[in-house]
């Protein structure tokens, strides 16, 4: 598809839809055809509702709060665009929503926060928070981005998940599980380079560091994080402690000898001749989009045994639209109070596990595979109910009946698309 036809077609996408326009709509779940569907849905049988809460009953039991998810942004970081404004970001935010519906049920509302302040955007949220049972940040710049998470899930008992960091991290941590399974290597064993100290470079680090990693090497403008630069921000100084050896210079030094490059940065950055001062059967992940870090062909042709990009239209695409909608439904499932690092580390690994065989070429399943969200989802579950951050118990066989629940959930969007390819 030309550029031209691209964007004639997306506005039109975007546009051309009735009644009104945009991606997404509120729909009832109850029927309201009669004058009995009315008596039960407002009034006066909703006040029996408000009265069964005002008496202490958990009002997520008659309300949609237990489904529903903001999606927050201050259009500070969108996409590939940047700074636009919150008006800019809303299609972003509208596609967000889509994609947690159709992918694991979970209804998702856009708020945009017209200001760049930490206080305004955290006593925000705050004050809605009573209407959703779960928190995604999304496309908020870094290092606010960092302090508003915290902030937030300090100050409330709901999931506060900041996409652009938590999502990535366990979509790129998944990905490289089998990928380490094909090199035969094991996370204690690796070097990392990481370029891009934003809040995926740093979200990536910290997990990467959870599961084993010892060395980690990431570079930002200014080059190498190590103990020695003045200049660091509390979160990158936590990275440097990462820099066991102090490497020094730019990322052309953090990648050699490195058993694995993560790039989360600017496109054409790297080299083949970086790529070559890798380790043997160097896995290459060239992240930035559109373009990325090294195209895959010059990658390969440079030595990397295994290379994944954020496209579509290459092999191995890492990106978290495989993480949020699947560790969100598991969460609320649950009603869990936070998304904790095991439960990212369990939707890492059943994302991984979808991949049945992992080879060069796939070592990562499709957005579109049917049982990638209801595996995810049942892990991230257990996760929580093992550690202690349930508030819902359930039985092994209330799990196994969701699951099947939200397996033909799934398949009644995806399935006309599926029928449209041959394998995933």
């Amino acid at each position: 598809m030309s550029s031209d036809e691209l964007k004639r077609r997306a506005l039109s996408y975007h546009r051309d839809n009735f009644p009104g326009n945009g991606k997404i709509e509120v729909i009832p779940k109850v029927e309201l055809t009669t004058r009995e569907h009315l008596t039960l849905a407002y009034t006066p049988g909703v006040a029996e509702a408000c009265r069964a809460i005002m008496g202490g009953e958990d009002y997520g039991e008659y309300t949609a709060v237990n489904n529903t998810v903001a999606v927050v942004t201050d259009g500070s970081a969108v996409l590939g665009l940047g700074d636009i404004g919150v008006r800019a970001a809303l299609p972003v935010m509208e596609g967000k929503c889509v994609l947690f519906k159709a992918l694991a049920g979970v209804d998702a509302f856009p708020i945009l926060v017209d200001s760049r302040d930490v206080n305004t955007i955290v006593g925000t949220v705050e004050r809605i928070a009573p209407s959703f049972g779960g928190i995604n940040l999304e496309d908020i710049s870094a290092p606010r981005c960092f302090e508003i998470e915290e902030r937030l899930q300090d100050a409330l008992d709901i999931p506060v998940f900041h996409d652009d960091q938590h999502g990535t991290a366990v979509v790129v941590l998944a990905g490289l599980i089998n990928a380490l399974k094909l090199v035969g290597k094991r996370f204690g064993d690796i070097k990392v380079a990481v370029s891009g100290a934003g809040a995926a470079g740093i979200a990536i680090a910290r997990l990467l560091h959870d599961v084993g990693v010892r060395e980690i090497v990431m570079t930002d403008r200014r080059g190498i994080i190590n103990r020695s630069r003045g200049d660091l921000n509390p979160y990158k100084r936590e990275i440097a402690e990462f820099n066991v050896h102090d490497v020094e210079g730019g990322i052309e030094e953090a990648m050699a000898g490195a058993d694995v490059f993560i790039g989360v940065s600017v496109g054409g950055l790297v080299s083949e001749d970086m790529v070559r001062s890798m380790a043997d059967d160097a896995i290459v992940f060239a992240l930035a989009n559109p373009e990325p870090e090294i195209l895959p062909g010059r990658a390969k042709r440079a030595g990397a045994r295994v290379v994944a990009t954020g496209r579509s239209d290459y092999p191995n695409q890492i990106n978290n639209v495989l993480g949020f909608p699947g560790i969100f439904r598991g969460a609320l499932d649950v009603k869990a109070t936070r998304i904790s690092p095991s439960m990212k580390l369990a939707a890492a690994e059943a994302i991984a596990s979808t991949v049945e065989e992992p080879s060069e070429e796939r070592i990562i399943p499709s957005p579109l595979h049917p049982d990638v969200y209801p595996r995810e989802a049942r892990a991230v579950a257990e996760a929580a109910l093992k550690e202690g951050l349930a508030r819902r118990k359930v039985s092994g066989e209330w799990v196994e009946e969701h699951t099947r629940k939200l397996r033909a959930f799934y398949t009644l969007y995806i399935a006309p698309i599926n029928s449209q390819r041959a394998s995933f």
